[in-house]
């Protein structure tokens, strides 16, 4: 992939974040001067990365670097409060990760999916109404589904489920569409997103490279694994009935996620193109070591 020159020197919120993996590698490959928040003592990071421990939650107790540019890999509600603190030490240019449940989970049956939808409208008006006020060049990117073969809580979970019972169920045909999106790739978005001046003052789309049916993302899945997929279709209700009996056994699982099998979310990466390269992969995962991977 292609490296970017952004501004100097960088922060990075949510650095131990799946993106943040792929994101710390790749400034440290275009020799970025980068500092990176967490909550846990890290360490060395690649390249000669400052960690800075800190809570985002309290960011009144963290202090923060001189920095000019901002990468918010954290979840976009925990960034708001800390943008004042950002401001005084010297952010220009900010670069923040939402997603697109902003509108495909605002009208979701369960709840909980609506109050992250929520969530996440609010904090992304926060964000521009703050950087527009105090002159900081922002750029917001919404992912659609994000996996990283055995790290995630996407695609990763949908494989261990198909290692562990051999079998993966689908509420009704699963024809609605995806476009799942590698981590690695919207590491290079975040870079390329700093890098554009056409790209500030707009949030954008960030579809992977491939649109297919869920039913077909998941033979991908079991491909993946070199395993013949075995998928179990059945009517909805039928599958609400399993999933409540199935109870804790999938764990972060909600009966809405089967409704959504059949429904098309799809997004346009066309303006993402437009302005800063954005061109994702296939949908091809590899999983090697399904057996231990973590749980996402």
């Amino acid at each position: 992939m292609s490296l970017h020159r952004v501004p100097e020197p960088v922060l990075v919120l949510g650095a131990t974040s799946l993106i943040g993996r792929y994101l710390l590698p790749r400034l440290a490959d275009m020799r970025s001067v980068t500092a990176a928040v967490s909550r846990r003592d890290q360490g060395e990071g690649p390249g000669g990365v400052r960690w800075i421990r800190g809570d985002l939650t309290a960011p009144e107790t963290i202090a923060f670097p001189y920095a000019e540019m901002v990468f918010g890999l954290c979840p976009i509600w925990t960034l708001t409060a800390a943008l004042p603190a950002l401001k005084a030490a010297g952010v220009k240019r900010l670069v923040a990760f939402s997603s697109t449940s902003v509108s495909v989970k605002a009208s979701s049956s369960d709840r909980d999916e609506r109050r992250v939808a929520a969530q996440l409208a609010e904090a992304e008006a926060a964000v521009r109404r703050f950087c527009e006020a105090n002159d900081v060049a922002w750029t917001l990117l919404r992912p659609t589904l994000i996996y990283s073969e055995g790290l995630d809580g996407n695609v990763s979970r949908l494989a261990r489920m198909a290692e562990r019972f051999g079998v993966l169920p689908l509420a009704g045909k699963g024809r609605g569409l995806r476009q799942p999106v590698h981590a690695e790739d919207l590491a290079w978005a975040a870079t390329a997103a700093a890098a554009s001046p056409l790209a500030a003052g707009r949030a954008y789309d960030l579809p992977g490279g491939e649109t297919l049916t869920y039913k077909q993302m998941v033979e991908r899945i079991f491909f993946g694994m070199d395993r013949t997929p075995r998928i179990l279709c059945a009517p909805l209700p039928l599958w609400r009935l399993g999933f409540r009996l199935a109870g804790d056994r999938l764990p972060g699982a909600t009966a809405a996620m089967g409704e959504r099998m059949n429904q098309d979310l799809t997004f346009d990466g066309a303006p993402a193109a437009r302005d800063f390269g954005w061109a994702p992969r296939m949908f091809k995962p590899v999983f090697p070591h399904v057996e231990t991977a973590p749980a996402g």
